[in-house]
């Protein structure tokens, strides 16, 4: 499979979510799945409300997760793989990693967690820089390392122990000057004189480096055993060995460990590349929660990171939309709403229909497909068209919709009548709730010329609860418009048995333009609208009207 075919599509409704948006993305997600064979995740853009919560546990459903902003994030982005290297590795050895996959930082991990980062420029500072003949004890350098560094053979010794006391010295006098600065634990490299041999062994070397493989007699190593110092053969001379012993050194010696520039897989590009531009780094490690190595990334790799692709359901107005819609490639948008202002880069598949909910193109979609509805998402289609159109008494419902909602309660079989009531119940249950939830539970945000406002809604079939709530909402209304930067806010306070909303509101000319809008009379207490309980073909569209004059 293509990396393009295992990329995943984001279906997403609206902010505060409504059964709809929350229902269609679910069951939608399911059939692009069924048809296309790529992976199509249902998300949430905001909080479910009470009915919505109680369709998805009606029907065991699980909770689509929380799509919050769309920007690219260092997941969407192509990692650097590498594997990480133990401390106790040479330089010589992260030196040939990075030579060999052409890379200028490799990672310092242990059991899979960071510790630090070694690049070619530390390895470069280890030429450049004048370090004392101590260093190597300094750096508790193992002998395999320091074998491998002059490209040498242990003859005998303990490969795995470490130099960790004396300096390093070079036994190119006489005797006599050898024994004044060689001593014990010091690291000898010398050539294929005998008396330097001898010399090295008499002073308790830790170690001889004896060069251009040069022989070494039966009783030296002999010695070297009972002393336990370790002997190592290198065909290169004095020269190179000594030039190439510093290769010897772990890299924890020289890598950075403190102070690393690390990002997570959920940080947002944007972010990531305002902080790369204050380093002067090539490379940046990736880290999970628990600190553990995922891979690199590089100011290149983050040219070429792919927008997240999303598909719309529900909505096709920016401010309804999930943060940093602008940015992501928008795929498909299903909707059932008046055209407003999504712009998209390219051109996309958009679907729009005068139907009273999203749900009933989502099952047109089934059936032009040729794909079955399983029972499952039958019943949260379903679910949709009863909260949306308040059960057929709706003026946004049409014949096509009630015929969509029985077609899809046979297959889930389910009664209309009774989870209507279950659901409508559930959504009025706003006990323990805030205003300032109650306010946003189902909340629309509209923008005319340079008017903003916001739509509110509450459906329930209980004129007392309706009552109560009005006693909740309406002091915290005009702190909401604030508090959200709007001109206005309306609430719908709907009675879904006699098919009418008393509609509260705050924000200037508010109340004026809803009584002119509805034609009311201007001494009325309590603004009551009959027959209206859609915001989106009653509502809506008549302050838009009145807004626009």
């Amino acid at each position: 499979m293509s990396r393009e075919k295992e990329r995943k599509v984001y279906v997403v409704g609206h902010k505060n979510p409504d059964t709809d948006s929350i229902c269609s993305a679910i069951a939608y997600a399911s059939l692009k799945t069924k048809i296309t064979g790529r992976p199509h995740e249902p998300r949430r853009a905001g909080q479910l409300n009470e009915e919505t919560q109680y369709v998805l546990d009606h029907f065991k459903v699980k909770v689509p997760g929380l799509l919050s902003d769309l920007r690219e994030q260092i997941k969407d982005v192509e990692l650097k793989e590498v594997e990480g290297l133990k401390s106790s590795i040479s330089i010589r050895t992260a030196w040939e990693e990075m030579r060999q996959s052409n890379i200028h930082t490799l990672p310092v991990t242990r059991d899979g967690k960071l510790e630090g980062l070694i690049t070619i420029g530390d390895i470069a500072k280890t030429y450049m820089d004048v370090y004392d003949s101590t260093i190597l004890a300094k750096a508790r350098t193992q002998y395999r390392n320091i074998a491998r560094a002059v490209d040498g053979e242990i003859v005998t010794g303990n490969e795995h122990g470490y130099f960790q006391k004396g300096k390093v010295v070079i036994a190119a006098s006489s005797r006599i000057l050898m024994s004044d600065f060689i001593a014990k634990d010091d690291l000898v490299i010398m050539g294929d004189r005998k008396d330097a041999q001898k010399c090295a062994v008499d002073m308790d070397a830790s170690c001889m480096v004896v060069c251009q493989n040069a022989p070494i007699s039966d009783a030296i190593i002999r010695q070297a055993e009972e002393k336990q110092i370790v002997i190592i053969r290198t065909p290169h001379d004095t020269f190179t060995a000594a030039q190439h012993i510093n290769q010897s050194i772990p890299v924890k010696y020289f890598m950075t460990r403190d102070n690393l520039v690390s990002f997570k897989m959920r940080d947002y590009v944007d972010d990531v590349k305002e902080v790369m531009a204050r380093k002067r780094f090539r490379d940046f490690p990736i880290v999970d929660g628990k600190g553990r190595f995922l891979g690199l990334i590089s100011r290149r790799r983050l040219l070429n990171v792919k927008k997240k692709q999303v598909i719309l359901v529900d909505h096709n107005e920016k401010n309804q939309a999930v943060d940093g819609v602008e940015e992501a490639d928008v795929l498909e948008i299903i909707d059932h709403h008046r055209l407003s202002s999504i712009e998209t880069m390219a051109p996309v598949f958009f679907r729009n229909q005068p139907v009273g909910c999203t749900a009933t193109i989502v099952y047109q979609m089934y059936q032009e497909n040729g794909v079955e509805v399983d029972p499952t998402n039958a019943a949260l289609l379903c679910s949709a068209i009863i909260s949306d159109t308040l059960m057929f008494r709706s003026p946004t419902c049409t014949p096509l919709d009630e015929t969509t909602a029985r077609s899809l309660a046979k297959v889930a079989g389910i009664n209309i009548e009774t989870l209507a009531q279950e659901m409508f119940n559930a959504g009025s249950n706003l006990r323990g709730k805030s205003a300032e939830e109650i306010c946003f539970l189902d909340f629309k945000q509209f923008t005319v010329n340079d008017t903003v406002f916001g739509v509110g809604q509450v459906n329930s079939m209980s004129a007392d609860e309706l009552k109560e709530i009005k006693n909740i909402v309406l002091p915290h209304l005009e702190k909401a418009r604030q508090n959200h930067g709007l001109n206005m806010i309306f609430f719908m306070l709907t009675n879904i048995i006699t098919e009418s909303s008393e509609l509260l509101c705050c924000g200037a000319d508010a109340r004026e333009k809803i009584i002119s809008a509805f034609d009311l009379r201007e001494d009325t207490e309590d603004l009551m609208l009959r027959g209206v309980v859609s915001r989106k073909k009653q509502l809506v569209p008549t302050l838009v009207g009145a807004l626009q004059q």
